[in-house]
C-alpha cells in the first residue's frame, strides 16, 4: 500500500527530502556525517545509544506489513532447521535425525490442511507463521504453498549463512536482529503453537510461549507437540509436576499429536481456547 495513501498532513514528504539531500553541492560541510538526514543516516542509527530506536523499528515494520496483508490470526510452527524431508533422510547425519523425517511430511501436509482453511477467510486467519528457515520450517511454508495460499517467514541473521527457504511468501518475509522481537511476532497474532521435534532453539521458544501461556501472559490457544516419543524422551514431565515445580493442571497446557489430521481436530476441540488461566472453570 503506497504511503501517500496515508498522507494526511500539509508538511514535505520525508521521501522527497532524503532524494533532495542526495543532490545537495559537495561540500566540507556536507560531507560531514553530522549533515545526514537522522533518518536516513544509517552509521547513526547503529549506534548503541539507538538501539531503543531499532527494537521499536523491528516491532513495527513486520506489524505495519502484516496488517496491510489483513493478517489477523496466525498458525506458528516450530521445529527443527535440522530434520530433512523424507526423500532426502539417507543423507541425514544421524539415523534419529533420519527417523524424525516423518515430521518434515506431517508439517507439510499440516501447512497445506490448515491454509485450505485459512482461504476461506480470505487468508486472514490461522496464516502459517515459521522460522523462514530449512527443515520443518521449510515443510510449513512449503504446505501452505501447496495449497495455494501465503505464509509468514521471520528470519534471522546468524553467525553462518542463512537465507529464507523458497516457500515463504516474499512479501511476508521478514528478517530480524533481536531474538526478542521475532519472538513477540512468533505469538501476538497466534491462534494455536504447533511445536515438532527440534534442538536448543525449538525448545526455548517451547517453554517460552508453555510460560506465557502458564502465567497468564497470554490467552490459552491450542498446544501441540508433534512426536510424544520424541518429547517424553528428553523432558520428564510428570516429574516436574511430582516435584511441584509445575501444578497438574500445567500438564494440560498442551497435548501430544502425531499426524496433521490428529492436530487439526485438536485445534478444533480445544477446552478453553482463547481464554486466560485464571478465568477457565475451577481456577
Amino acid at each position: 500500500m503506497s504511503n501517500k495513501l496515508h498522507r494526511k498532513h500539509p508538511f514535505r514528504d520525508s521521501q522527497q527530502d532524503r532524494k533532495e539531500a542526495d543532490h545537495v553541492p559537495d561540500t566540507p560541510q556536507t560531507r560531514a556525517p553530522q549533515y545526514r538526514l537522522a533518518f536516513a543516516d544509517d552509521d547513526f542509527l547503529l549506534r548503541d545509544e539507538l538501539r531503543p530506536v531499532r527494537l521499536q523499528l523491528e516491532l513495527l515494520k513486520p506489524q505495519i506489513f502484516m496488517d496491510e496483508a489483513g493478517i489477523e490470526s496466525t498458525i506458528v510452527l516450530f521445529g527443527g532447521a535440522r530434520i530433512p524431508e523424507p526423500p532426502k533422510k539417507d543423507a541425514a547425519r544421524t539415523k534419529t535425525l533420519a527417523d524424525l523425517s516423518k515430521y518434515y511430511a506431517e508439517a507439510r501436509r499440516f501447512a497445506e490442511i490448515m491454509t485450505r482453511k485459512s482461504m476461506e477467510t480470505g487468508g486472514k486467519e490461522g496464516v502459517i507463521v515459521t522460522g523462514g528457515g530449512p527443515g520443518v520450517m521449510e515443510a510449513g511454508n512449503r504446505g501452505a504453498m501447496d495449497a495455494g495460499g501465503k505464509s509468514i517467514g521471520l528470519n534471522i541473521v546468524l553467525p553462518h549463512e542463512q537465507a529464507p527457504n523458497e516457500y515463504v511468501t516474499p512479501e511476508l518475509c521478514f528478517n530480524f536482529h533481536y531474538f526478542a522481537i521475532r519472538k513477540m511476532h512468533f505469538l501476538m497474532r497466534a491462534s494455536a503453537v504447533c511445536v515438532f521435534p527440534g534442538g536448543f532453539g525449538t525448545l526455548d521458544e517451547t517453554f517460552e510461549a508453555l510460560t506465557l501461556i502458564q502465567t497468564g501472559r497470554m490467552a490459552r490457544v491450542p498446544f501441540l507437540l508433534f512426536g510424544e516419543k520424541f518429547w517424553r524422551g528428553i523432558i520428564n514431565w510428570d516429574v516436574l509436576a511430582d516435584a511441584g515445580t509445575i501444578s497438574a493442571d500445567d500438564l494440560k497446557l498442551f497435548q501430544f499429536v502425531e499426524t496433521a489430521e490428529e492436530a487439526v481436530a485438536a485445534i478444533e476441540n480445544w477446552e478453553g481456547k482463547g481464554q486466560k488461566r485464571q478465568e477457565l472453570p475451577g481456577r
